[in-house]
């Protein structure tokens, strides 16, 4: 290992520790580690340090860290919270690598305890030495015996060896993914569970598994993001060598949306910003422990279909229904097998149902070469990526023996594709057949769930490297948050388009301009202050004379004084008014954690009710624009729906693009856009933003 993770592996992977605070008794905190790694083999160097006793569990005990005779790769660090910072110091000095840090009473309990991390964070990393936790599980690696952790999930049984690897910021959680693993027979060896994060986080661990060889799938389990870099260089790398990240992402946090002003800002919550960085990089994310351990293990099979078809052969018509419904709500595609195999299977047995599910009936029990016959013909003739077999209690039989040597003719004879089976066996049975070469799921909709997922890993890790984003100019931000006006040429300097308008300080300015652009046209107040118009009757529509300019001018600047009083007013603006566009709303927010995030939506309800939006970080290319156009629920209305014209989508993703790269170029003052809404003109027409508002930060 020899990337940006590599500074881990002492820590993960040492040949020697030592235990800071060992105890001769092995159910205790700072016993435990030692009774696990003798009793499994730890093959590297054992230190106990404690004062107070020479021998510990059958070990030399060292009474100092100065005393210890050779610089361990770790130290587990297990001692009263008061000790701990001068322990940190020690052992820096001893030139340790890295820290497993059980002691707690740091950032979890108060702002002191904050302060104390901090520093002694400081002091690690000055000294190049790594530190997991404080107030962490620690890490287990079942392969090397390796057990830095005081979990009481070993009591009851050692890992089952299996390339899964899970990181985990929950320690209590973590362990008990990988007891869920353990009891279901899932080959977890490796788990990384990180506690308060104050050095190593998750995402850096997550890093190092992509990068471990004895890793194949990745399992995650978060309750917040608190450093960006690390894990988008994590998934990246897991994605260029192809290995699954499947998270279980909990938490729905308000942060940094409680007092916002925008519409981007007030639907981009931390976890719909969180799920959009998972998206991009092909994560997928589980609703429960169940499904992520159902995706994990089906995952380390590799066999990730880019196109992945899911051909089912059941016993049972109502299960078939069952698959078909839940692959349609997934989008799993389930072609119908072609015309002439399924005469040819009706021939054979004229009651079977030959489309997709392809059931092949109880007959298959009287003449067990049928099974073979109509799988065969499902991925020969239906050329399927993926195949379940629904078999239920058959699988208990005395007849299956015979079945799923049958079934086991056909697969070997067609490697390369998703093989699984939904049936009820006792744990050997279900063992012979994952030995065998099936993913065994007891329940068929945790199956296709899983199939899909398999299919998802398979499309992003094909997916070539998006276009860049369209340049921009170099971008200076105001030192207030500007008006409408000001916004929008801010906005056009960096290839943002907005319809026809004027900013008029008088009434008779606002006449000609609106004689310009003919009528209708859109008078709005001008204000750097009021930045939400509509709000307080500030915008008006359909203005189609010059007496209501008139009017609707002095209207305007009442509202405005009334609502505003403090307001420093510009003015009115006058827009021409497009007709035969689609509403659409294009925002940037900035996220404390991954920085600005571009939303797409339609306007309206879309926005408003339905949230109907997608997030994407900046900046991108108008490829990837023009998927999130196409990605939400409302594109149809944007596509051409019930005959209507096309939208100029083309336009519309150039347009998108654009303001990712203008939000990156803006730098950390920038806050929020919204440029709602944004008229897509039909197609060819192009699309122009009709309002803009730009809020400038500290």
């Amino acid at each position: 290992m020899s990337s940006r993770f590599s500074g881990l592996t002492p820590l993960l992977a040492p040949r020697s520790v030592a235990v800071l605070g060992a105890s001769s008794d092995p159910t205790r905190i700072s016993g435990r580690p030692i009774a696990y790694m003798r009793s499994q083999g730890f093959q590297g160097a054992l230190y106990p340090v404690n004062p107070n006793r020479a021998e510990i569990q059958g070990l030399k005990a060292y009474p100092s860290i100065a005393d210890l005779p050779e610089t361990p790769d770790v130290a587990i660090v297990a001692i009263a919270a008061e000790h701990v910072p001068a322990a940190v110091e020690e052992l820096g000095k001893k030139g340790c690598k890295g820290i497993v840090m059980f002691s707690a009473g740091f950032a979890e309990m108060d702002e002191a305890g904050e302060a104390v991390q901090r520093d002694m964070v400081a002091t690690a990393r000055s000294y190049g030495m790594r530190l997991l936790g404080p107030n962490c599980l620690g890490v287990f690696d079942a392969r090397r015996s390796y057990y830095a952790t005081f979990s009481s999930s070993f009591d009851s049984g050692w890992p089952v060896p299996g390339r899964i690897g899970i990181a985990s910021q929950s320690g209590a959680y973590g362990t008990h993914l990988y007891t869920l693993a353990r009891n279901r027979g899932i080959g977890a060896s490796l788990c990384v569970m990180t506690g308060n994060e104050g050095d190593v986080t998750v995402g850096e661990c997550i890093g190092w598994l992509a990068e471990n060889p004895e890793v194949d799938v990745i399992a995650v389990y978060a309750e917040g993001i608190r450093e960006a870099p690390g894990l988008i260089a994590a998934l990246e790398a897991a994605r260029a060598a192809k290995k699954p990240v499947v998270m279980q992402k909990v938490g729905r946090s308000e942060l940094g949306t409680k007092a916002a002003k925008s519409h981007t800002a007030s639907i981009a919550g931390d976890d719909a910003v969180t799920e959009a960085v998972m998206n991009e990089f092909g994560v997928y994310r589980a609703r429960n422990s169940e499904e992520m351990l159902d995706i994990a293990h089906t995952a380390t099979r590799k066999i990730y279909p880019v196109k992945n078809t899911l051909g089912v052969i059941t016993v049972s018509g109502g299960a078939g229904v069952l698959i078909s419904d839940v692959a349609e709500s997934l989008g799993l595609n389930m072609p119908e097998m072609p015309l002439d195999a399924q005469k040819k299977l009706r021939d054979l047995v004229p009651f079977c149902a030959p489309r997709n599910p392809v059931d092949a009936t109880a007959q298959v029990s009287n003449d067990v070469t049928l099974v073979k016959t109509f799988t065969e013909s499902m991925v020969r003739d239906g050329g399927y990526s993926s195949v379940l077999g629904f078999f239920s209690m058959t699988a208990s039989s005395r007849r299956w023996p015979a079945i799923s040597e049958q079934l086991n003719v056909v697969r070997d004879e067609n490697p390369g594709r998703l093989y699984a089976l939904s049936v009820i066996v006792p744990p050997e049975g279900r063992d012979k057949l994952e030995a065998d070469g099936w993913v065994v799921h007891e329940d068929p909709t945790r199956a296709v769930v899983a199939i899909d997922a398999m299919g998802r890993f398979g499309a992003a890790f094909a997916k070539p490297a998006g276009l860049p984003a369209l340049a921009v100019p170099a971008v200076t931000l105001p030192a207030q948050t500007p008006s409408e006006a000001e916004a929008k040429r801010l906005l056009a300097g960096a290839g943002i388009a907005s319809a026809p308008e004027a900013e008029c300080a008088t009434v008779e300015q606002a006449v000609a301009a609106a004689e310009r652009f003919g009528y209708p046209v859109v008078m709005k107040i001008l204000s750097a202050d009021i930045l939400h118009k509509s709000e307080i009757g500030g915008v008006l529509l359909d203005v189609s004379d010059p007496a209501s300019v008139r009017d609707g001018f002095a209207l305007l600047l009442e509202r405005a004084k009334a609502a505003a009083p403090t307001a420093k007013l510009d003015g009115v603006l006058v827009a021409k008014q497009l007709k035969g566009g689609v509403e659409c709303i294009l925002g940037i927010h900035r996220d404390p954690v991954f920085g600005p995030m571009a939303m797409f939506g339609l306007g309206g309800i879309f926005v408003e009710v339905l949230k109907d939006v997608v997030f994407r970080r900046c900046p991108f290319g108008p490829d990837v624009a023009e998927e999130m156009i196409r990605s939400i629920k409302g594109s149809p209305l944007l596509l051409g729906a019930r005959g209507k014209k096309t939208a100029d989508v083309k336009a519309l993703a150039e347009t998108l693009s654009r303001l990712s790269a203008f939000a990156v170029a803006a730098g950390p003052r920038l806050q929020s856009i919204d440029l709602n809404p944004v008229f897509a003109m039909p197609e060819g027409e192009g699309a122009f933003a009709v309002d803009a508002v730009i809020e400038v930060g500290d």
